[in-house]
C-alpha cells in the first residue's frame, strides 16, 4: 500500500487543536512510531509535582533530570507514557499538571534534555511526532511538517469534552483562560518558542471533522512516500 521509503512527520500547533488525535491516526495508518512530545514534558512536570516543587522552585528540577526516565509505548488503548517504569498516562492530564507544564517547558535545560531523547527516537525515520517545536527544533529536516490551529472557542469546547471524558469537571472560563495563557507562554518563551516553520503546511481544523483532517494530512503524506 505504501512505498518502502519512510519519512518523519512533524506536527506542531496550539493546545487543544487535536495534534495528538491526528498524529496517532497517521501513525496507525502508516504503521509508524508515534511520539507525543507534550506528554514527555507533562511527565517531567508530574515528577516536579511529586517532589513538591512549585513554580518558584522549578530550577531545582535541573539537578533531578538524571533521575527521570521517560518511555513512550504504543498499545491498543493508544499511546502510553511511562515515568520511571510507571504508567502515568492518566496522571499527566490532571489540572495541576496542566497549569504547570508551560513554565516547566520553558526551562532551557529541560528542553535540551527532552529534545535529545526525541531526536534519538526519530533517527531511524518512520516517526510521527507532535508538539510545539518539532518542525522548528526537534525535526527541522522532517519531510512533512504540519502546523495546526483552530478558533479559541472551539479549542475550549474540545478541551472541556476531553476533560469531562476523564471525569474532570472545570469551569469553561477557566479552561479558556488556561489555553490563552499557554498560547502566550509557548509563543513568547526565549527557548524554542511555538511558531510555524517556514516550510510547514497550515491546517486550521476549526470546522473540519477528524476524518476530513486525517484525509487531508494523509494526502500530503502519500505524495512523499
Amino acid at each position: 500500500m505504501h512505498g518502502e521509503r519512510k519519512i518523519n512527520i512533524a506536527i506542531d500547533g496550539h493546545s487543544a487543536c487535536g495534534k495528538s488525535t491526528l498524529a496517532q491516526a497517521l501513525a496507525r495508518h502508516l504503521k509508524y512510531k508515534y511520539v507525543d512530545s507534550g506528554a514527555m514534558y507533562r511527565a517531567v512536570t508530574l515528577y516536579a509535582v511529586q517532589h513538591c516543587l512549585d513554580q518558584e522552585d522549578l530550577d531545582k528540577l535541573i539537578d533531578l533530570l538524571p533521575d527521570i526516565h521517560i518511555d513512550c509505548r504504543w498499545s491498543e488503548d493508544g499511546n502510553k507514557i511511562f515515568l520511571n517504569q510507571e504508567d502515568v498516562s492518566t496522571q499527566i492530564r490532571l489540572p495541576e499538571i496542566q497549569n504547570l507544564v508551560s513554565p516547566v517547558s520553558a526551562i532551557p535545560q529541560i528542553r535540551k534534555f527532552l529534545v535529545a531523547q526525541q531526536k534519538l527516537m526519530s533517527s531511524q525515520k518512520g516517526v510521527v511526532m507532535d508538539g510545539r517545536d518539532i518542525g522548528t527544533v526537534v525535526l527541522p529536516d522532517a519531510e512533512l511538517k504540519i502546523f495546526m490551529t483552530a478558533d479559541i472557542t472551539i479549542r475550549t469546547d474540545r478541551r472541556l469534552k476531553e476533560l469531562e471524558n476523564k471525569g474532570i469537571i472545570l469551569e469553561r472560563a477557566k479552561v479558556m483562560e488556561n489555553l490563552v495563557e499557554r498560547d502566550y507562554i509557548d509563543s513568547h518563551r526565549m527557548d524554542s518558542p511555538l511558531r510555524q516553520a517556514e516550510d510547514a503546511i497550515l491546517l486550521d481544523n476549526s470546522y473540519l471533522t477528524e476524518k476530513e483532517q486525517f484525509d487531508l494530512a494523509l494526502s500530503w503524506t502519500t505524495d512523499l512516500i
